[in-house]
C-alpha cells in the first residue's frame, strides 16, 4: 500500500477527532505499520514488555501472570516522559525495537503518531472494550476511526484546602473564580497566599483555559486550526495577570518544592487547585493530618465546565510489537478490572480510574488525613463527568508548552499572559510549519 504525504492526509477530512489526520504518517522509509496486515495471536507462551515509569508495576503484572500462564509481562521502568522516558523510547523506535507496551499520556500520543510508533488497536478489537472506558478519555486516544492507547490513569481536578486557614478571614472553600480572587485578596491581609501560580508549567493554565471551554486546536480538510487567544483563554490569562500583579498568587515557587511544603505546612499557603493525584503528595506535609478538605474545582461561569484535566496516560502498543494482541489483552485488564485497578492503587499510586464503575476499593473509604471525608466519592467522581468534551491534544504538545512556559516566564519583567499566549500561538504555528504540517489561525 502507498504511503500518503502529509499533505494528502490533511486534505483527507478524517473524521471529527483532530489528530485523526496523523494516523497515516510514517517514519519516512518505513511503511506504516497500521497499513500492513494485521498480527495474528500467537501459538504458544509469550512475553511482553512493558515500559512505564510507574515504580512496583511488577507485582501488578505478577498477578495477571499467574493468571494468564500463556501471556507473561514483564515490566521495565524508566523516567517519567519529559525527564527521559519519552526520548527513550523514540529512540527505540528508530532503532527498530522498543517494548510491547509504553506508558504514554495523552497530550503526547499526537507526537508518537507522527512518527507511526503506535498500532491502531481497533485492528486487534480495541472497539468491543469502549464501554469499560469514561467516554471523553476514550475519546482522546481514538482518532480517524482508530484507537491509539488504552486509557489507564487520568488527572480530574479540584480544589484542596486549609479550612482554619480560611476561617481567619471568615472565608470558605470558593465556588467561582470570582469568589476565589475575592477570598486570595482577604488572604493577603492575613499574609498567607490562596495558591501558586507556576510561571514556568503552561499545564497547569492550558487545564484552566481547558476547563474555561478553549479549544486550542482542530482539523479540517485542509489541515490543522489554531485558536489560541478565543475568548475563553483570555480571559483565564486576563484573570491571573491580574490576581499576578495584585499579589494574589505566589509565584515564587510551585506546589510541592520545599518553599511549598513549608507554606503549606505553616499556613502560608491555604489551597491548591491540583488533580486527583494531588493527594499522596499532600499527605507529605507535616502535621497536615486533619487539616485539610477537599472541595469541588472554581467554576469560570455558565459557558466553563465543572472541572478539568490535569495529566492522564495511557498504556500504548509500539509499533514494533511482535504481538499486538497479547498487548492488548493485558493493557484491557490493568486498566478496567477491578483487580487490575485495586492493583495499581495499592502498588503504583496510579492516577484517577480510567473506569466510570470502578474508582477502586480503597477510594472509597473516609480519609483521616482528609478531614474524615470521602473526597474521592463526592468530588473527584463527578468532577471526572464535568469535563470539557471538544478539547483535542496536537503534536509536538511538550514544545508547545515549553514555548507557552518561556513567555509567562517574562511576565516578571512586564510581558503579560495575554501578549505571552498571543506570542506563543505565532511560534507554534511556525512549528508545524516546519513539521510540514498545514496550519492556519481561526477565522484568518
Amino acid at each position: 500500500m502507498k504511503q500518503a504525504t502529509r499533505r494528502q492526509l490533511l486534505r483527507a477530512g478524517l473524521g471529527t477527532a483532530a489528530l485523526g489526520l496523523l494516523s497515516g504518517c510514517a517514519t519516512p522509509g518505513t511503511t506504516s505499520i497500521n497499513a500492513a496486515p494485521a498480527i495474528p495471536a500467537a501459538g504458544g507462551t509469550v512475553t511482553i514488555e512493558y515500559w512505564s515509569w510507574l515504580k512496583d508495576l511488577q507485582p501488578v503484572a505478577d498477578l495477571w501472570n499467574a493468571a494468564n500462564p500463556r501471556i507473561q509481562v514483564k515490566t521495565v521502568w524508566i523516567p517519567s516522559g519529559n525527564s527521559g522516558g519519552y526520548p527513550k523510547l523514540f529512540s527505540a523506535l528508530a532503532a527498530g525495537g522498543g517494548p510491547d507496551l509504553a506508558q504514554v499520556e495523552f497530550g503526547v500520543i499526537p507526537s508518537f503518531m507522527m512518527v507511526n510508533g503506535l498500532v491502531d488497536l481497533n485492528r486487534y478489537g480495541a472497539g468491543d472494550f469502549a464501554s469499560r472506558y469514561d467516554k471523553t478519555l476514550w475519546n482522546q486516544v481514538s482518532y480517524a476511526n482508530g484507537v491509539y492507547g488504552i486509557p489507564q490513569d487520568s488527572g480530574p481536578m479540584a480544589l484542596f484546602y486549609q479550612p482554619a486557614v480560611l476561617d481567619k478571614v471568615g472565608a470558605t472553600a470558593p465556588a467561582t473564580w470570582e469568589e476565589w480572587a475575592a477570598v486570595a485578596a482577604e488572604l493577603r491581609k492575613a499574609k498567607s497566599y490562596l495558591d501558586c501560580f507556576p510561571l514556568g508549567d503552561a499545564s497547569f493554565f492550558t487545564s484552566l483555559a481547558q476547563q474555561a471551554g478553549a479549544r486550542w486546536f482542530r482539523a479540517d480538510q485542509d489541515g490543522w486550526v489554531i485558536n489560541m487567544t478565543d475568548d475563553a483563554t483570555l480571559s483565564v490569562a486576563r484573570f491571573f495577570d491580574a490576581a499576578i500583579d495584585k499579589d494574589l498568587v505566589q509565584t515564587g515557587f510551585g506546589a510541592y518544592s520545599p518553599g511549598w511544603f513549608a507554606a503549606a505546612g505553616s499556613g502560608g499557603i491555604a489551597s491548591l487547585t491540583s488533580a486527583s493525584w494531588a493527594d499522596a503528595l499532600i499527605e507529605g506535609i507535616s502535621g497536615g493530618k486533619g487539616k485539610w478538605k477537599v472541595a469541588r474545582m472554581p467554576t469560570w461561569g455558565a459557558s466553563g465546565y465543572g472541572s478539568s484535566y490535569l495529566g492522564g496516560s495511557t498504556a500504548a502498543v509500539l509499533a514494533n510489537s511482535r504481538h499486538p494482541r497479547e498487548a492488548l489483552e493485558f493493557a484491557v485488564w490493568l486498566t478496567s478490572s477491578r483487580e487490575g485497578i485495586d492493583a495499581e492503587i495499592k502498588n503504583c499510586g496510579i492516577g484517577w480510574s480510567p473506569s466510570p464503575d470502578f474508582t477502586g476499593t480503597s477510594r472509597q473509604q473516609h480519609s483521616a488525613f482528609f478531614s474524615g471525608q470521602n473526597y474521592n466519592q463526592d468530588v473527584f467522581a463527578p468532577a471526572s463527568l464535568q469535563q470539557n468534551p471538544g478539547w483535542s491534544w496536537w503534536p509536538s504538545q511538550q514544545q508547545s508548552f515549553n514555548i507557552l512556559s518561556d513567555g509567562f516566564r517574562r511576565k516578571a519583567s512586564g510581558t503579560t499572559l495575554v501578549d505571552s499566549i498571543a506570542t506563543a500561538e505565532q511560534q507554534i504555528m511556525t512549528v508545524f510549519k516546519n513539521s510540514g504540517l498545514s496550519i492556519r489561525k481561526e477565522n484568518a
